[in-house]
């Protein structure tokens, strides 16, 4: 892919446009850290100019009727299909994604949650109250307005999609900020967008610095929500920069997922099921099972071949169909991941795998970690608490169910959690009394349009997906028609 396909420039009001200010900031291809691409780089006179367009926009859009709205995020679902070994192999340059993943789930899930939420455009109903004789109550749901997005670096084709499907469907107009590290998926989007017959100004991308961009955009007063997938610690900075004008907040946040294996369990799915929990992604998502809490009777066996799998996962150019793992997304990343062996190391834990960079010297300017299986002392050191976001995974042991719970519910994140038993009774009274979001049965990491996805505590909230994230992005309008109720003057005279 050559760098003149490459869309590089702000997305506003339906044209690309450079940055008010000139700046631009190197896009990096992170198997080799070469540049892509010197992408606009969006300040406060930027996304003014957007947020000013979706206004603009946002009358003729939210008015028009949801069937219409529905046939352009079919069309562009179609569109995005067409497309897939570009899109595919743009994620991939831009993320270090391997293209397999990139082209057999990143993009399929993209088209499927624009031609999800193409499809309830006009379905999203309101409902009618059930209130005193002679009078009818029913209830609408509006639109919110300009909703402002920030789009993670980890997922940015597939996360572009998740926030942006459900808030257009529902007649919103958006102003989305990617990460600055991985803007280029989503400015390919908004061609396909535009190509799709998507009126001007009802979607404007920006990529910007999130303590810039991203900051205002939280701030800015013309702004009804604010949309986040990130770290909590800045979740709660978004939660600060809101409150000027009580803008509507939804966090996707933070997580420490608990993957639990019973005695009982299947071990070649579990061991299997772990693996991708742990290292597809290369560890960099918010749901990756990165503490595996094994029962002591099957902790040897398990962790014998749970280790060899590892070990013999294909780590490589992502460009490569052959290749398993790809690089993390920065180099920046790279080494907070790496710094967390040594935090394990200062706490008394043990590196059973991994723990540095590929020996290959193909691999030496990429931002490469091999996958990395750590035995802390406790369930409270460091590496067990903090979300690492790389291919790092902490492995904890329990006697009996009880430990597992405490174990599995002993941080402050409740996104996703999973366990793998063959005892039914075992599997819904774990599953209830898990502290998540979501929980997976023997399996891992499942999504889907119409699944609600988000978290508890320190992961967030509000959810993304299915009808949830339809009453995210619109407010109860409620109505009182006088049918024939008489009413009594309150203030008689006479």
């Amino acid at each position: 892919m050559s760098n003149s396909t490459l869309r590089h420039q702000l997305f506003i009001d339906g044209k690309f446009v450079n940055a008010e200010s000139g700046e631009t900031l190197a896009t990096l291809n992170p198997h080799d850290n070469s540049v892509i691409a010197d992408v606009a780089l969006a300040g406060k006179a930027d996304i003014d100019k957007a947020v000013a367009a979706a206004k603009r926009a946002f009358p003729a859009w939210s008015r028009l009727s949801g069937a219409d709205r529905g046939r352009i995020l079919l069309k562009l679902a179609d569109l995005i299909e067409a497309n897939t070994e570009e899109l595919a192999r743009l994620e991939t340059m831009d993320t270090g994604h391997p293209l397999r993943d990139s082209r057999s789930l990143d993009v399929p899930r993209t088209a499927a949650c624009f031609r999800y939420f193409g499809g309830m455009a006009d379905k999203f109903e309101g409902n009618v109250v059930p209130v005193e004789a002679g009078f009818l109550n029913y209830v609408l749901r509006d639109p919110l307005g300009v909703v402002g997005q920030v789009v993670p670096w980890n997922f940015p084709l597939m996360f572009t999609s998740w926030k942006m499907a459900p808030a257009l469907a529902a007649g919103n107009c958006i102003v989305m900020k990617p990460a600055e590290i991985t803007p280029l998926s989503s400015l390919k989007i908004a061609e396909l967008m535009s190509e799709a017959g998507m009126p001007d100004g009802v979607v404007n991308i920006v990529p910007g610095l999130g303590s810039v961009a991203g900051q205002y955009l939280a701030e800015h007063p013309g702004v009804a929500k604010i949309a986040f997938t990130g770290s909590t610690a800045t979740g709660r900075r978004i939660v600060q920069a809101s409150a000027g004008n009580l803008k509507k907040v939804q966090l996707e946040l933070g997580g420490k997922g608990a993957n639990i294996v019973f005695d009982d369990a299947n071990l070649t799915a579990a061991i299997n099921g772990s693996a991708w929990a742990m290292f597809h992604n290369q560890g960099q998502a918010c749901i990756a099972g990165s503490r595996l809490i094994l029962s002591e009777r099957i902790a040897d066996e398990f962790l014998e071949k749970y280790i060899a799998l590892a070990k013999s996962i294909r780590v490589g150019n992502p460009m490569d169909e052959a290749t398993e793992m790809g690089p993390l997304t920065s180099a920046l990343h790279r080494d907070r991941v790496l710094s967390y062996v040594d935090v394990a190391k200062e706490q008394g834990g043990e590196i059973l795998a991994g723990g540095k960079a590929p020996s290959n010297a193909a691999l030496r300017d990429g931002c490469y970690v091999e996958p990395t299986i750590v035995r802390p002392r406790s369930y409270k050191d460091r590496v067990a608490q903090e979300e690492v976001f790389g291919p790092f995974v902490t492995v904890l042991t329990f006697k009996d169910d009880a430990e597992a719970l405490q174990i599995a519910n002993g941080t402050e994140y409740g996104l996703g959690s999973g366990l793998w038993t063959n005892n039914l009774q075992r599997a819904h009274k774990v599953a209830r009394d898990l502290y998540a979001g979501m929980v997976w049965i023997n399996s891992y990491k499942r999504v889907s349009p119409g699944s609600p996805f988000g978290g508890v505590g320190q992961s967030g909230y509000g959810r993304e997906m299915g009808f949830d994230a339809m009453r995210e992005y619109t407010q109860a309008r409620s109505v009182w028609v006088n049918v024939d109720a008489q009413i009594p003057p309150w203030y008689a005279r006479g």
